[in-house]
């Protein structure tokens, strides 16, 4: 029994709590039932009723998303809602969303639910919010995936839920771990939803400060600039560099550049003063980034470097808009020449004008890039909680 309650404590806990947490088994938690099953003539019309779509990737069911299904009174009764169920996949095509949750919020009237779904009725008292991530933790999923059986679907059943196993703390302690993943999530999704504007923001930009559909100028211009834009080759704003192999260098503090982005530190450089695009020759052709000075690029990577007083931000911003993958020449692995790109036509302005659009796309990157790194931190403590918090 020491034993067992030594196990039974999570690594990270809120002050105040130091007793063993209570191991059961969901069976002795609550009961089971599987989801019932329409027929196509029952689609489209009737009563909502909770599918697939509902459940995955989810922690809560949204109410405002249901399909509709025709059911008896009889069926609503046997198959309902109440608020605290917790819904677990049944039976997924990939194997590693069988056995996913959410949470049903809030008791829904006249709504069913899918047979490739099994609900869960706690019937001892369980914090609504302990209970919507619970299942989700390291601990049960590796229990659920072990248990699940692979055909043409991976399906888990009743009896094999019933028997997994899952520590549970004192009502308080639930309800604080609860609210601290709810926040956690809260934060997240308000990051999400930041992040996904800039990005589309930027995806507008794009489109309005550079001229579009044969016009000669943008639609949206910085205040000073009227003059049109002039069409051009890339070739008369680039001088093309390509890639070489690095495995005759000696380790050093020059970063080699590849496809996929940072690969190892060299003592050479191809380029040691001037920052440059990268474009991939073969293989990811579609995803140009800045290369900053001094640098080595492999023979998979072109660098592109500005002449003259050409702006680096706005070229960027212009390979960013070609759609090099139309512009593949290979019938196999995606390639490009320095000829392909060299002839891509574009539209070009004056260099003030290239530097103040190209800084306005930088301090977007920059934006979009500190969201991005912030809801990544985000989510690792997320799942580090997943994996601490509980047992």
């Amino acid at each position: 029994m020491p034993e067992l309650n030594k196990k039974m404590v999570p690594q990270i806990r809120f002050k105040g709590f130091n007793g063993a947490w209570e191991e059961s088994t969901l069976g002795s938690l609550g009961s089971f039932k599987n989801g019932m099953n329409f027929g196509k003539e029952a689609m489209g019309h009737g009563h909502p009723f909770v599918n697939l779509q509902n459940v995955f990737g989810q922690f809560e069911v949204d109410n405002n998303k249901l399909e509709l299904a025709e059911s008896s009174n009889v069926q609503r009764r046997e198959y309902s809602l109440l608020k605290g169920d917790v819904l677990f996949i049944r039976s997924s095509v990939k194997h590693e969303g069988v056995g996913e949750t959410a949470l049903i919020t809030k008791t829904l009237k006249d709504t069913t639910y899918s047979g490739f779904i099994i609900r869960f009725r706690p019937e001892v008292m369980m914090s609504h919010d302990f209970n919507r991530i619970a299942y989700r933790t390291t601990v049960v999923r590796k229990q659920i995936l072990a248990n699940a059986s692979r055909s043409a679907n991976t399906n888990i059943n009743q009896n094999a839920l019933k028997n997994i196993a899952l520590g549970i703390p004192i009502f308080e302690e639930q309800t604080k771990i609860g609210n601290y993943i709810r926040e956690l999530d809260r934060l997240i999704g308000l990051y999400q939803r930041k992040h996904e504007k800039l990005v589309t923001l930027k995806k507008a930009m794009l489109k309005k400060m550079f001229p579009q559909n044969g016009a000669t100028t943008p639609e949206i211009r910085f205040k000073g600039f009227s003059t049109p834009w002039e069409e051009k080759k890339l070739e008369e704003l680039i001088d093309l560099g390509s890639g070489r192999d690095y495995k005759h260098l000696s380790p050093g503090n020059i970063p080699v550049y590849g496809t996929g982005g940072y690969m190892l530190s060299v003592d050479q450089a191809l380029s040691f003063n001037e920052n440059a695009v990268g474009i991939g020759r073969k293989g990811t052709i579609d995803k140009p980034y800045l290369l900053i000075a001094p640098f080595w690029t492999v023979d998979t990577l072109f660098y592109a470097v500005p002449k003259d007083e050409n702006d680096l931000n706005f070229i960027f911003d212009i390979f960013q808009q070609v759609d090099w993958k139309q512009k593949d020449e290979s019938t196999g692995v995606p390639s490009l020449s320095k000829l392909i790109i060299n002839n891509v036509d574009i539209f070009s302005t004056t260099p003030e004008e290239q530097q103040k659009i190209g800084t306005y796309f930088r301090q977007l990157d920059e934006l979009i890039e500190q969201h991005g790194t912030q809801l990544t931190k985000l989510k690792q403590i997320k799942t580090a909680c997943l994996e601490k918090m509980f047992v």
